[in-house]
């Protein structure tokens, strides 16, 4: 019986599979009924005893693509945004972007004075009276998170622009806050310092209903990374040339040309981009 097998976590930890949790992960896909339990028999039919959660991940992928390129697509959401590294960049563009799709007025990559020294921050965004410095902190393994020293610092930095800003005209009424941004977690002595002081922090799965996921999934916005249609030197290129977005490749299709993708490939690229967020 499946509930008796114990698999490896990334963590190096054991635990008992439950198959609960592998159908949640599905679903949130969108995959149909029908196609969940498929790949749940099939994952079913091949556990064994230390198993790899990985290793789970990697054979349900696989299963689901099969059926369903665009719900495979989903359904690595987490990995996709891992490949928006190594430098990191990538992802602080993409977090400007879901900032935009959420009406804020965002500058990606630049230099703040602070009442005592300058700082380069990662996304300044504004909206109406809010006004906010968003520090990224993108790990390209999972299991790293971030600790209270980070939000410590953060705020501090913060706290710096702040005393610079409150002086500036027209800043009087303004609601300033710093934001820690990260693709991974934080940990519990993190998320009770930022409560504390006022920061603000999102992650992969925080806060529980508006987390980094919540929003990838509300606003259509998945990583160019996600497509399974793309090779991984095809995405680099992408990312180097700035496109962050699946939305941002269907609007400049051209950009499959420049970086030398088969013309045979494009419609079925375009086609899954347009799919997978929603673009009408």
């Amino acid at each position: 019986m499946s509930q008796n097998i114990t698999i490896t976590k990334m963590s190096g930890e054991t635990a008992f599979f439950v198959e609960s949790k592998l159908r949640n992960s599905l679903e949130r896909s969108g995959a149909e009924g029908k196609v969940v339990q498929e790949v749940i028999d099939g994952i079913n039919a091949i556990l064994y005893q230390g198993m790899t959660t990985k290793e789970i991940y990697r054979l349900a992928f696989k299963k689901l693509k099969n059926k369903s390129r665009t719900h495979a697509s989903k359904y690595k959401l987490k990995k996709a945004i891992m490949e928006l590294g190594p430098s990191g960049f990538p992802f602080e563009k993409f977090i400007g972007k879901i900032l935009d799709h959420e009406g804020f007025e965002t500058q990606v990559g630049v230099i703040v004075q602070g009442k005592c020294v300058q700082h380069e921050v990662d996304v300044i965004a504004q909206k109406d009276n809010n006004h906010y410095m968003i520090e990224c902190k993108f790990h390209s393994d999972q299991r790293r998170f971030c600790n209270v020293k980070i939000p410590l610092y953060i705020q501090s930095r913060f706290l710096d622009v702040m005393a610079k800003w409150e002086k500036q005209k027209g800043h009087e009424t303004k609601f300033h806050q710093g934001w820690v941004a990260t693709n991974t977690r934080f940990t519990t002595d993190a998320i009770q310092y930022a409560e504390c002081s006022g920061l603000k922090l999102l992650s992969w799965d925080y806060p529980a209903n508006n987390s980094l996921k919540s929003r990838i999934d509300k606003a259509g916005l998945h990583p160019l990374t996600a497509l399974t249609t793309l090779t991984k030197a095809e995405k680099t290129k992408l990312l180097d040339k700035g496109i962050v977005l699946c939305k941002e490749l269907h609007e400049t299709p051209q950009m499959l040309e420049q970086i030398e993708v088969p013309k045979s490939r494009h419609k079925k690229i375009l086609d899954d981009s347009k799919e997978l967020c929603r673009i009408h």
